[in-house]
């Protein structure tokens, strides 16, 4: 089996694990890859989500290969076969436990934000990392919660080498692997978009796993609709493969298109918090790569809007062939320079857009064709974005259709302040089911 990425890990590991739902389950993420996958299943489980802090204690040498690991509360396992087999002298280990200690408080602090770590006493652990190698920092992992009161520690991945697994049976009360392959070699083979896990994303993870769950479905819809399709897609656009994820409610009553910023992906966390917003509330979603990794190294294509806005029109045209999406009216949401390409891409006439919102949007990047512009635009700001919300303002100006700004308090470009997002996420959900419902046939709330 091989996962797109770490989130689809995530949400089919989720359905090995149903039958944790019943038990006292704290879920438990390896920072930093093992994190988006645990966030997956704590959503699925309805679990609250924490990190377990541990640091690899890498060779000195060749760092990715692990002759230990450390963890909270003074928990250290050293693999004496692997410092003998490097030649690695006790004072090497020594400075290399120094460097990963220091590096631990400050990951500690960064990740948590002052919460307090979620008490594991008399729970079950479950502990979630993105695959095992070697399994040393799952195996203290485990030690960890276990020092700290779990009463059952459970360790799950996607991927795993045979041997890490076996042995990791000695450290958990329960080892859950979906695939352990007879040729692993690393755990990045088995994901098609492995790429890093940042310290934002981490924290970005943790901070809405945190939260209320959000109710957007009362408000628009009445009681959510289940998924009927969640799919990872290709499109080909002018003979170019493009990666997306579609994503189908029941009963839908439009589908919304994003179109992400530069230096980003259809794997942005605050995308995807959106677009599950979104799904809440009766409506598709089609998060897709404008570009392909090879393009992306190209600077000069992030910002060709022309370009960009070409894409998204080749794959809205592309939703007029999937028969979950044919009938269904279609909206543009565009994050920073990706709002730009959607206002151009709606000013088309092959295709028809009945609603956009931009998030920090770049619409001054379409300025020649706003004026063409005719479905209604909600251009949601941060209000200390000032740069960005003046660019907008004079947006609006130029647009003929029915055109609003909405400016979120406290909010810088990125909207990581907290709440802000999330009020991002329900203006958006609710300008969207204004109108594509109204195009539907549905009637308004």
């Amino acid at each position: 089996m091989t996962y797109a990425d770490r989130a689809d890990a995530g949400r089919r590991l989720a359905r090995r694990l149903e039958a944790f739902r019943d038990e006292d389950t704290v879920v438990l993420g390896l920072p930093r890859g093992g994190v988006p996958v645990a966030f997956e299943v704590a959503r699925a489980l309805s679990a609250p989500l924490d990190v377990i802090m541990v640091r690899k204690l890498g060779v000195p040498y060749q760092p990715e290969l692990a002759m230990g690991a450390i963890g909270e509360d003074d928990v250290r396992v050293v693999d004496m076969e692997v410092v003998r087999c490097a030649r690695v002298s006790g004072q090497e280990l020594a400075a290399v436990e120094r460097a990963e200690r220091a590096e631990l408080r400050r990951r500690v602090e960064r990740f948590r934000a002052g919460r307090e770590r979620i008490p594991l006493s008399g729970r079950t652990a479950l502990v979630i990392d993105d695959g095992v190698a070697t399994g040393s920092t799952a195996r203290v992992a485990c030690q960890v919660a276990r020092a700290q009161g779990a009463a059952k520690v459970v360790l799950a991945v996607p991927v795993g080498a045979s041997t890490a697994v076996v042995s990791l049976r000695r450290v958990a009360d329960e080892v859950i692997c979906l695939e352990t392959p007879t040729w692993f070699v690393a755990v990045g083979r088995w994901y098609r978009d492995f790429r890093q896990t940042s310290d934002d994303e981490v924290a970005d993870l943790l901070r809405r796993a945190a939260l209320p769950a959000p109710e957007p479905a009362a408000t628009a819809m009445g009681a959510a609709d289940p998924i009927m399709r969640d799919d990872d897609v290709e499109m080909v656009v002018g003979g170019v493969g493009l990666a997306g994820h579609l994503t189908v409610p029941e009963n839908p009553v439009g589908v919304v298109v994003f179109a992400h910023g530069s230096g980003s992906s259809r794997h942005s966390p605050r995308n995807r918090y959106v677009a599950a917003t979104l799904n809440d509330a009766g409506l598709g979603t089609l998060l897709f790569d404008l570009l392909t990794p090879r393009e992306e190294l190209d600077r000069t294509h992030v910002f060709d809007i022309e370009l960009l806005a070409h894409r998204l029109i080749e794959v809205t045209r592309w939703l007029t062939t999937q028969p979950d999406t044919a009938h269904l009216p279609v909206g543009y949401f565009g994050a920073s320079t990706g709002a730009g390409a959607a206002l151009w891409a709606a000013a088309d006439s092959g295709v028809t857009v009945h609603a956009i919102v931009s998030r920090g949007g770049r619409p001054d990047l379409a300025a020649q064709r706003l004026g063409s512009v005719h479905a209604p635009t909600l251009l949601i700001v941060g209000a200390h974005d000032e740069v960005v919300l003046d660019l907008n303002r004079r947006a609006r100006a130029a647009m003929p259709c029915d055109c609003e700004i909405a400016v979120v308090p406290g909010a810088t470009h990125l909207f990581e302040e907290p709440g802000t997002l999330e009020r991002a996420a329900a203006l958006a959900r609710d300008w969207f089911v204004r109108y594509l419902r109204l195009t539907s046939g549905s009637p308004a709330e």
